[in-house]
């Protein structure tokens, strides 16, 4: 099949993507970092109990997941001054760098027979430094590469590939975790990484000249836009400007805040479903990985569903997302089977597809280009506190209530954040409506 048959076979929407070979270059790149990641959703938190001295997998596997992502809202703080005058493309090649590196030498460690726990931990953080920087860079590049009636699209495709590689990645860890270490499913995780750095390197956007750095190849070296290259780097009184620029919109911060709460109680859930699983159900990785591909499985569709239209009811569907989500967890709390839950899990999937590409999407809109790295950055350190310390805070929960009634509590909490939001929603529109008096 050639490549036009392909294209005719996607949805409208999606083809005018693929007449740009920049694109078409990097989206098979994210789909391997992706799948790469996905794999580690199992084998980041299986190795975790694995090398946990006993009775202590719940606060190792808190503190491991923690670490893989709490880290770059430090780095989005730590590093601005520098980072900020970077380019998109050259922020994610940073990152995959780093993670190819500082992954690479978890099965290092664990094959010489030195990977303690300390040392696990420090590793995962460490290669989460520049998270939040990379993923700025990922959307400030798609924003870049593509025409504004293009980028919601993208950025569905994007974040269904996300969704796919909790598919296949989970079901692939957990078939592998039988025969190798889960240490062996991280290095390939850094392999994908590695991938993706040598193919964003080699876009003409990430190039060197292509930057502002030299007045060429799409800048007259006054910092402006010739409407090819990509936009100048990001100075520091913009930076200033650009972070001014989101407090300024109540309505990207009310997003903000929103997804901040809805992250933050999904922490203690993704350290409650590895152990639901192995004291609770007494299954194996196998179930793990199936948890998280029926979940991506619905997540791939609702996703694209997202992509296929042009324009959402922000936040009707964000707070359907908050409190559909909330209402699949319950059921675990009830003592559900394996199947209900899987099918919960599933649905859950579903609900939760179009939230990431419509959240990115309205960011996009309302930043200016000059700005958008910085302020995808902003969002990115804020959002990367919210799940890292809600995974930290699961281990003593669990310990406290066990994993079947964190993952209950945490829909609970899920469901009244979404009915707080829309009576904070509704009292914000009353304000407007009603006139002062005078």
């Amino acid at each position: 099949m050639t490549p036009a048959q392909t294209t005719r076979l996607l949805p409208q929407a999606y083809r005018p993507l693929f007449a740009h070979a920049d694109f078409r270059r990097l989206l098979p790149a994210l789909a391997a970092s992706d799948l790469g990641n996905g794999m580690s959703v199992v084998a980041v938190a299986w190795l975790a109990i694995e090398i946990a001295p006993p009775g202590q997998s719940g606060m190792l596997l808190g503190a491991a997941l923690a670490a893989y992502a709490l880290p770059g809202a430090a780095g989005a703080l730590l590093f601005g001054r520098w980072l900020r005058r970077l380019p998109a493309g050259r922020l994610l090649v940073a990152d995959s760098r780093i993670r190819a590196v500082l992954l690479g030498c978890v099965p290092l460690a664990w094959a010489a027979g030195v990977l303690h726990p300390v040392l696990y931990v420090a590793l995962l953080a460490g290669s989460s430094v520049l998270h939040a920087w990379g993923n700025a860079g990922k959307y400030s590049l798609l924003a870049r590469l593509l025409p504004p009636d293009q980028r919601l699209a993208a950025n569905a495709l994007v974040s269904s590939s996300v969704s796919a590689s909790i598919v296949i990645g989970p079901a692939l860890a957990g078939f592998l975790a039988a025969v190798i270490s889960p240490a062996w499913l991280i290095g390939l995780d850094a392999l994908s990484f590695a991938v993706l750095a040598v193919q964003v390197g080699r876009l003409r956007d990430a190039s060197p000249g292509k930057d502002g750095t030299d007045g060429k190849d799409g800048k007259d070296g006054t910092g402006r836009k010739d409407g090819k290259g990509e936009a100048a780097p990001v100075e520091a009184d913009r930076s200033a400007a650009g972070l001014q620029l989101l407090r300024r919109q109540p309505e990207l911060l009310g997003v903000l805040a929103l997804t901040w709460f809805f992250n933050f109680l999904y922490g203690p859930a993704e350290v409650a479903l590895p152990l639901h699983v192995t004291d609770d159900l007494h299954a194996g990785a196998g179930l793990l990985g199936l948890y998280w591909a029926l979940f991506g499985a619905g997540a791939v569709v609702g996703g694209l569903a997202a992509g296929a239209l042009r324009r959402f009811p922000l936040w009707p569907v964000t707070l359907g997302i908050v409190a559909g989500w909330g209402l699949a967890l319950v059921p675990f709390g009830l003592g559900a089977s394996a199947p209900v839950t899987l099918a919960c899990f599933t649905l859950g999937g579903l609900i939760y597809g179009p939230f990431t590409a419509l959240s990115y999407t309205l960011f996009q809109e309302r930043t200016p280009a000059a700005w958008l790295t910085t302020v995808l950055a902003a969002r990115s350190a804020a959002l990367l506190t919210a799940g890292p310390v809600g995974t930290a805070l699961g281990g003593p929960l669990i310990a406290l209530l066990g994993p079947r009634q964190v993952l209950a509590a945490s829909g609970i909490a899920t469901i009244v954040l979404a009915v707080a939001g829309a009576a904070v929603r509704a009292w914000g529109l009353r304000r407007v409506r009603t006139p002062s008096p005078g």
